[in-house]
Formats: structure tokens, C-alpha cells, sequence
């Protein structure tokens, strides 16, 4: 797949409602929009961020199963490209891609305490739906995501703001006070704790009750962000 690298011009409350709303239906909206998320934090999808069709070719014949269309089209996309994939858990490069419990493993948390998936029934689906179970041990298994093209579309939302690199934090944020941000369209299936807000110069998730990570464009911005929302943020 080739996108466009050139930077473009995003602002997150602005187009990112009407872009999200799209992405959850269309996967090409969802490339066309991690693309311009790259460009937003200043790092551009670019020639040989992708991995190869080869590769993702001797991965089928590893595994003995076809890859679904928009796994394939992501590692082409952004395959190398860790600094929006796996800041904090890990999306698998196709040589790592393995199967269990009757799932394509696709991507791990950082410590091992949960798996992401796409059941092997669903493969012969473009664009299957996802799931999660939080460790090896633990038979609970839980709707993510109804396609696997917005999951890639949340790690990519998701990640970069827990790049040690750039200018974030993280703090303990109720939503209800988030007056000044704009609320974005849902991702992820019923019970699955996490929202999405942003502002012109930023970013931020809420999961887990009131835990919270945001990334802004510079310093300056963030350190804004830190007076005009005066909770327990802790340097990240």
C-alpha cells in the first residue's frame, strides 16, 4: 500500500470525529488516517516503513493460514515503524505471528499480561474482528474490537502517547472535567474501558477509571496542558 508521505495537516478536534466515524466502517479511511497521524507528531510515513510482501508471504507458509487483508496491508504500511506500534506493548512483525487458543496472536502487552487475536474462524474475513485474554493462564476471552483494521487504528492512536521520547505524561483525569477537549467516537467493543479525547495541539486516553496519558506537539504545549488541568500529573 502507498500513501501519500508528505506532512499533512491535521487538527485532532477539529477532523478527527468525522475521520474516526469513517474508519470504523472503511479501513482505507483508517490507513488514510494513521498516515496523517505519523505527520501530526512530526514523523511521516515514509518509503520502506512497511515490511515486505515476501515476508508476510513466508509467514502464511509458516503458519499454514492466510493472513486477513488488513493485517497484511498494515505491515506493509507500518510494519517498521515501533515508535506508533509498540511504545508500550508490541505489535508482532510477521516472523513473530503465532497461533493459540484458536486465535491468530497478532500483538502482546509489554509484560505478557494480555493477547490480542483474531479467532482463525474469522480468517477468511478481510477485516475480522478482535479479541483479547489477559494472560496464558486466564480462559476469559473479550470482544475488542469489531474490526481488525480499527484495533490498528487504536494502537496507532494509542502508542505514540506512551513514547518516553516525546511530550507526555500521565495523570489521574475524570472525564466529566474534560470540558476544554473534544470527546472522540468510540473504538472498541461494549465493556472495553478506554476513550479518546483531543485538542488542537494534543492527544489523550482515559482507561482504567480516571488513568490517564496525553501527548502534546512541544513542551510548551504540554506544560500549558499541566496549568490549565492542575491534577496529579507525574513526568513520564
Amino acid at each position: 500500500m502507498t500513501l501519500d508521505p508528505a506532512r499533512m495537516t491535521l487538527d485532532p478536534a477539529r477532523d478527527l470525529p468525522a475521520a474516526l466515524a469513517a474508519a470504523r466502517t472503511d479501513r482505507t479511511a483508517a490507513w488514510r488516517l494513521i498516515a496523517d497521524l505519523a505527520a501530526f507528531w512530526g514523523t511521516p510515513l515514509q518509503p520502506g516503513d512497511g515490511r515486505t510482501d515476501a515476508e508476510l508471504d513466508a509467514a502464511e507458509a509458516r503458519l499454514g493460514l492466510r493472513l486477513p487483508a488488513a493485517l497484511r496491508e498494515a505491515h506493509l504500511l507500518l510494519g517498521n515503524r515501533p515508535d506508533l506500534t509498540s511504545n508500550h506493548d508490541t505489535l508482532l512483525p510477521p516472523e513473530e505471528l503465532y497461533v493459540d487458543r484458536g486465535h491468530l496472536v497478532h500483538r502482546v502487552e509489554n509484560q505478557g499480561c494480555a493477547y490480542w487475536g483474531v479467532p482463525l474462524a474469522a480468517l477468511d474475513q478481510d477485516d475480522p474482528p478482535t479479541v483479547v485474554w489477559p494472560d496464558a493462564a486466564d480462559p476469559e476471552i473479550t470482544p475488542w474490537t469489531a474490526r481488525l483494521s480499527v484495533e490498528l487504528l487504536a494502537v496507532v492512536l494509542t502508542e505514540p502517547l506512551l513514547d518516553q521520547d516525546a511530550h507526555v505524561d500521565v495523570g489521574e483525569v475524570d472525564p466529566a472535567d474534560l470540558t476544554d477537549w473534544t470527546a472522540l467516537p468510540e473504538l472498541y467493543e461494549l465493556g472495553v474501558d478506554g476513550r479518546f479525547f483531543a485538542r488542537p495541539d494534543a492527544l489523550l486516553l482515559v482507561q482504567e477509571g480516571p488513568w490517564a496519558v496525553m501527548r502534546a506537539v512541544s513542551e510548551e504545549a504540554l506544560d500549558e496542558l499541566r496549568q490549565r488541568r492542575p491534577v496529579s500529573w507525574i513526568d513520564y
